[in-house]
């Protein structure tokens, strides 16, 4: 597959995250066989939590239902609008999903799924069957998402701002570089390894760029209705953060910086805002500020203005201290 770039595409480029692909995703992995890429350290301390769920609300098993190996119904995923989308912006979304596409991608999946179980049918044949899966959705999100959302936003929010700036400073082969292995810039398009033949003209509409920590380590290309054109792609440092626990401060500069200070300037190697690092840390705008304000009289982080932001990262100096407890 290819998608054809003209110039008015790249005006037209946005990003946006996606918790309920994400949330999908996790589920997938959890019923198995396939972990898709997530570590069991990952699904080893949700798999309870998600088989508790699963038995108390067969609507669990009508979303499973609803893909196969190469392909997941379109209206359990509503294209996300922005970057700072909700799990109730895309609840809302599918709860208002078309009725009779809803119905049809239903019975497409259910033609496939011959080993879904009756009480997972009946979810999906039901009137409120809209009602039932976005409520099914609902309890996983707050089961086995809520928690790791923050940093999992925090991961994507810095891919965003990366390849945003590549995209405004050098253009697609520069935002593109590193995307994926399958992903590459050529000859005024991009190519989509592995996708199939055809071309796609994005005609002028852009291309929906969204980063995923749960995707990894694969792709997700949508080039039909109701989607816009689109590329899931795994965020800059997925790996890293599905194979670690959540951060703690490092021991060596608790004692020195203070606990919040230690944890904000390890999580520094690459920029951030200060609303983005309170929402990662459970900390108030105010506290990070005047953390950060310390950690940058004191020479271990800087700031630079992107756009309406401002973002800091640590210094060379940051980085010796960090690396001085490795």
């Amino acid at each position: 597959m290819r998608f054809e770039v003209g110039t008015e595409d790249l005006l037209r480029t946005r990003f946006a995250l996606s918790p309920v692909f994400e949330l999908q995703n996790v589920m997938r992995a959890l019923a198995g066989p396939h972990n898709r890429g997530i570590p069991e350290a990952w699904l080893g301390r949700l798999r309870d939590r998600f088989e508790t769920l699963r038995a108390a609300d067969p609507a669990v098993d009508a979303i499973l239902a609803l893909h196969t190996s190469r392909s997941g119904a379109t209206f359990l995923c509503p294209p996300p609008r922005r970057i700072g989308q909700t799990i109730d912006d895309d609840l809302a979304a599918l709860r208002a999903a078309p009725d009779e596409a809803a119905r049809a991608e239903i019975d497409f999946y259910l033609e496939r799924r011959p080993d879904t179980r009756d009480a997972a049918r009946a979810v999906l044949r039901g009137a409120d069957v809209l009602e039932r899966l976005a409520s099914a959705f609902a309890a996983g999100w707050a089961t086995l998402l809520r928690d790791d959302w923050p940093r999992m936003r925090l991961l994507c929010e810095r891919d965003v701002t990366h390849r945003a700036g590549e995209l405004g400073r050098s253009g697609w082969a520069a935002a593109l570089a590193g995307l994926h292995p399958k992903v590459r810039w050529r000859d005024g398009g991009i190519d989509l390894a592995g996708r199939g033949d055809g071309t796609i003209v994005l005609g002028g509409d852009g291309l929906l760029l969204i980063p995923s920590v749960f995707i990894w380590p694969e792709i997700a290309v949508y080039g039909d209705e109701p989607w816009p054109k689109a590329i899931v792609y795994p965020a800059r440092g997925v790996a890293t953060l599905l194979e670690t626990e959540p951060p703690a401060a490092p021991e060596h500069l608790a004692s020195l910086l203070g606990r919040s200070r230690a944890l904000l300037l390890d999580s520094l190697a690459d920029t951030a805002s200060t609303s983005q690092l309170a929402r990662a840390f459970g900390m108030t705008v105010g506290a990070v500020g005047d953390h950060l304000a310390v950690l940058r009289r004191s020479g271990l982080v800087e700031r630079a203005r992107s756009g309406r932001s401002v973002l800091y990262r640590r210094t060379a100096l940051g980085d010796s201290l960090i690396d001085g407890g490795h």
